[in-house]
């Protein structure tokens, strides 16, 4: 595996990681609220629905397994893991943020459970689009990709409906958006993984090696013990937050990864597909560094290119550290080559004649802010430096479109931690 390098999430107090992580989970699905928008632009709907099964499919198995690791739950006897596993991975998963999905658990025993959605952020984000976007999110991509995610668990595990979507509004008022059972059983054929997962395996972020979790840090250092209702991200150790940021962000990069693979079967030409996927890359990165620096307080202050700076350093696109070579002192951001640019990940889609994402980010902090990019003398890389103009920037279309999701203004409550025992 690759090796780690501390992480730019050390920067950050214990309570400023428990407000940050699920931010970072929320930023992930919204990956798809920007990158889809334009696929169904370039492909049309069909294909935008295999763009989707594709990228998730080829991604969640990795990841899920990554987070087992990190967190100290992944069964003892790799592909044997039971439901309450697969439940865990749910509550950490970038395709089921905390109460956005509103994920609610029941287990019956260690291979059979159910689960249902409460609130279904996504759905709320289709559901204006019509019934056959609905059809195709809750019935096209679910059944695959919701299968994908938990065969990285057991092979013999199946999730299948007992509703969902399209409901009339008297079914909704009844209930749940959906609600799915969890069988695991040794006659259950194993789903044939999609071509892209082998291909993604190979990346640099599904090898790479982060900092370990300290056992000796004050709070919880791992997820073993009982299933819980909800997350209380404030009861984990700083250094198991700073763990699981830096693997939500990898959860990111390795979605992306996929999504570029499955965009790339569709394309011409190079061309075709890195517009794509900096349209995607633009809309994501703005209303994510807008949610973290009102997550983080860095709205409004008295110096704005040093709260831009700090947003910098914490957003997915230069995360983790072990992934993406990038300092940032004094208004200054220097990237250098990095394994993510050996995956041709987001921070490749940027530099001197590519400046769309970047500005984006410090813009969220205030429009009247802007980079230059150029590039570094003597070696591989580029400098980009916050400078502040007279006039304010219009908002990009490309964080327009992704605005359209209720992901961009979703407020977090408090919820109680509870754990779940067998019914």
């Amino acid at each position: 595996m690759t090796t780690g390098m501390t992480s730019r999430y050390t920067d950050l107090s214990r309570e400023e990681l428990a407000v940050v992580v699920p931010e970072l989970l929320l930023i992930g699905q919204l990956i798809d609220r920007s990158g889809m928008a334009w696929c169904i632009a370039a492909f049309g709907r069909e294909e935008m629905l295999q763009v989707a099964i594709e990228e998730w499919a080829a991604a969640s198995p990795i990841y899920t397994r990554r987070m087992q690791q990190a967190l100290g739950y992944a069964p003892a006897e790799p592909g044997r893991g039971d439901v309450v596993t697969i439940f865990k991975g749910l509550q950490l998963d970038i395709g089921a943020p905390p109460q956005f999905m509103d994920f609610r658990f029941t287990v019956h025993d260690p291979w059979r459970g159910e689960f249902r959605l409460d609130h279904c952020g996504a759905l709320m984000d289709v559901e204006p689009m019509g019934e056959d976007y609905v059809r195709g999110m809750c019935h096209d991509i679910e059944d695959p990709t919701f299968d994908a995610t938990a065969i990285a668990t057991n092979p013999h595990a199946q999730i299948r409906p007992i509703h969902r979507p399209p409901h009339n509004s008297a079914e909704r008022a009844g209930g749940a958006h959906c609600a799915w059972t969890v069988t695991i059983d040794e006659s259950h054929p194993t789903p044939e993984p999609v071509p892209a997962l082998e291909v993604n395996e190979r990346s640099r972020a599904a090898t790479l090696a982060l900092d370990p979790i300290d056992p000796a840090d004050e709070g919880r250092s791992d997820y073993s013990g009982p299933l819980l209702s909800d997350l209380d991200f404030a009861a984990f150790s700083r250094s198991a937050l700073v763990r699981i940021a830096d693997e939500v962000c990898l959860q990111m990069h390795l979605l992306d990864r996929a999504f570029a693979l499955a965009v790339a079967e569709r394309t011409e030409t190079d061309g075709e597909l890195e517009k794509l996927r900096r349209k995607q890359l633009v809309g994501v990165a703005g209303i994510g560094a807008e949610r973290l620096a009102r997550a983080l307080g860095l709205l409004g202050t008295e110096d704005p290119v040093a709260a831009a700076v700090r947003l910098l350093s914490v957003h997915p696109l230069l995360n983790p550290a072990a992934y993406v070579d990038a300092s940032l002192t004094d208004g200054t951001l220097v990237v250098r080559p990095s394994p993510a640019h050996e995956d041709e990940a987001w921070i490749s889609l940027c530099g001197p004649a590519r400046t769309g994402a970047l500005q984006a980010v410090v813009r969220a902090v205030d429009p009247h802010l802007d980079v230059e990019v150029e590039p570094l003398a003597n070696e591989e890389g580029w400098r980009a430096s916050v400078v502040r103009r007279t006039d304010p920037a219009p908002e990009a279309s490309e964080v327009a479109v992704t605005r359209f999701s209720t992901g961009a203004g979703f407020t977090f409550q408090p919820r109680r931690s509870l754990p779940i025992t067998p019914v």
